[in-house]
């Protein structure tokens, strides 16, 4: 038999919440650490690739839900 899901509290939500602010502000600094590491990099497209892919996951992360996981 399958359990049914878990009900998403408020203070569940309240953490989720956090933990995706939390998760979208790192993306954020490692796009711009990244990029400040391109700039003086002798080649700089493969950082300027990874801090697109950081800065597109900050930008993704407010679409997840709990019932993604």
């Amino acid at each position: 038999m399958v359990a049914p899901p878990p009900e998403i509290t408020p203070e569940f939500q309240r953490g989720w919440d956090a933990a995706l602010l939390a998760v979208r502000d790192w993306h954020e600094s490692q796009a711009k650490k990244t990029l400040i590491q391109a700039r003086r990099s002798r080649f700089p497209k493969n950082l300027e690739r990874e801090a697109e892919v950081h800065q597109k996951s900050a930008e993704m992360i407010g679409i997840l839900s709990p019932d993604d996981v």
